[in-house]
């Protein structure tokens, strides 16, 4: 009698995507070229990865068995939110791409107790209107936050342009639920302004990127909304004005002072060329701009009169050049347009090479001044395009290419720029991640200007929490020596 041959075995990959089209249904396990591709390229296009496939769970427990059957399968897992990050830090270095776009339900608001809790795949816009239907601000505000989601935001430390007032992201959770690299769910999710049992679990997955664990939920605090507000644009003769001017505005203001924003006359002229509808805001043009808001919860707050008195006696003292100040909301928003529209507008201008750094407020025009002639040393034409959140520490510190230069050409000097730029900012006792995050893009820059002690904490966390280097592997610290996915 003959033997029956033995089964083939089937193949370990299409055994792991068995178990999960089991789980999560067929249609939310995507294998198609088409249906992937989306997930494998980061917002800025400068890398592009590979993945398996892409998942789809609904909740957090279809969450959990993903990345368990992934751990024993030895297969990666990437977490991924809207995929706007910008460096690098949700693409897939193979394995799979975990999808937390379904999980997007707004579980709770509490006005009483100022918290929601939502989970990882909610819209940051979802988030403000809900916030907002229940007469309460979530401040967390950003250029991506009509497709970003509050998961990623969380992961990545997200800050944005409220910090000056609200601070981080880290600073808007009390509690987050989250997925470990073996499966297990950590259920962090308490809505306490007090809570001294123990280690502050939730801080170790804040900004960590996915490769600690995947946050599934969190509970955000919420906080009275703006009774009255005032937008203001001020024209200057320098950063070094612009940070009197925002001494004198803070000291005038104090929380009121909800937003300082600056940018240069290079990226004022830029948005003007580019954007359609705006309009320049003051008669003459200045060396630096600051974008100013004040805002208040109190009813009988009038911060237009504010704001304006404060800028008058900026001007009498000659600490501002030329001042206007909103009349409407639609005035406020195409004021702030004008800052809002400055990263689009430079992708106009060619290529770009782009920092995001902070260093500690009162060294900020030195940073600057060091910083553009040092750069602009390096490459004549070259045009420096230094904005952002002046009034906490960060700058946007970007780079648009000489004209008539290659861009390919241009954006292959980025490292020789980043030791450029980085020297100051550690000369200057800065970050070289400012509110972007580290990713792929500053992995190796942080290797060379982290502190030995702090990255060897960073690496001994990562082994603990993940063993087998399952979670968004090659990301923030690597545990091997695989490189990262090369520019295009």
């Amino acid at each position: 009698m003959t033997e029956p041959a033995p089964a083939l075995a089937e193949p370990p990959a299409d055994a792991l995507l068995g178990r999960l089209r089991a789980r999560l249904g067929t249609r939310h396990v995507l294998t198609e070229d088409e249906d992937v591709a989306p997930h494998l390229r980061e917002a800025r296009g400068l890398y592009r990865g590979r993945a398996l496939a892409v998942l789809r769970p609904a909740d957090t427990a279809e969450v959990a068995f993903a990345v368990r059957a992934c751990a024993e399968a030895r297969v990666p897992v990437v977490a991924q939110g809207g995929n706007t990050g910008l460096v690098g830090g949700g693409v897939p270095h193979g394995g799979v791409v975990l999808s937390l776009a379904r999980l997007s339900r707004i579980r709770d608001v509490d006005p009483v107790n100022a918290t929601m809790t939502v989970e990882a795949g909610a819209i940051l816009a979802d988030v403000q209107a809900a916030a907002e239907a229940a007469g309460m601000l979530f401040p967390l505000s950003l250029a991506a936050e009509g497709s970003c989601r509050i998961g990623g935001n969380l992961a990545t430390n997200a800050g944005g342009t409220a910090v000056l007032a609200y601070g981080n992201a880290r600073d808007l959770v009390l509690g987050l639920e989250v997925v470990l690299a073996d499966g297990r769910v950590w259920n962090g999710l308490k809505a306490l302004r007090k809570n001294n049992a123990g280690y502050d679990l939730k801080h170790l997955f804040v900004g960590s990127e996915g490769t600690l664990g995947i946050i599934t939920a969190a509970v955000l605090k919420l906080f009275p909304r703006p009774a009255s507000r005032a937008v203001g644009f001020v024209g200057l003769a320098s950063p070094r004005a612009a940070l009197s001017l925002f001494e004198r505005l803070r000291r005038a203001a104090g929380p009121d002072l909800t937003a300082f924003e600056v940018m240069p006359r290079f990226g004022l002229a830029i948005v003007l060329r580019h954007v359609p509808g705006a309009q320049r805001p003051l008669a003459d043009e200045h060396d630096t701009y600051a974008l100013v808001e004040f805002a208040s919860p109190r009813p009988e707050a009038d911060m237009a009169a504010e704001l304006e008195a404060a800028l008058a006696a900026a001007l009498e003292e000659g600490l501002a050049e030329d001042a206007t100040i909103g009349t409407s909301e639609a005035r406020n928003a195409a004021l702030w347009r004008l800052r809002e529209s400055l990263p689009e507008a430079q992708t106009r201008e060619g290529g770009s090479i782009k920092h995001d750094v902070s260093v500690p407020l009162s060294k900020l025009p030195e940073f600057l001044d060091r910083a553009v002639a040092a750069c602009c040393a390096a490459m004549p034409g070259l045009r420096p395009c230094p904005f952002g959140h002046f009034g906490d520490g960060n700058i946007h510190f970007n780079l648009s290419q000489p004209e008539g230069m290659d861009k390919a050409a241009f954006l292959a000097e980025w490292t020789r720029f980043n030791r450029i730029v980085h020297d100051v900012v550690r000369d200057l006792d800065g970050s070289i991640a400012a509110e972007h995050g580290v990713g792929l893009i500053k992995r190796d820059e942080l290797q060379h200007y982290g502190d030995p002690v702090g990255l060897d904490l960073m690496r001994r966390l990562k082994g603990a929490l993940d063993p087998h280097d399952i979670l968004n592997p090659g990301k923030v610290v690597a545990l091997s020596d695989d490189p990262p996915p090369a520019l295009p």
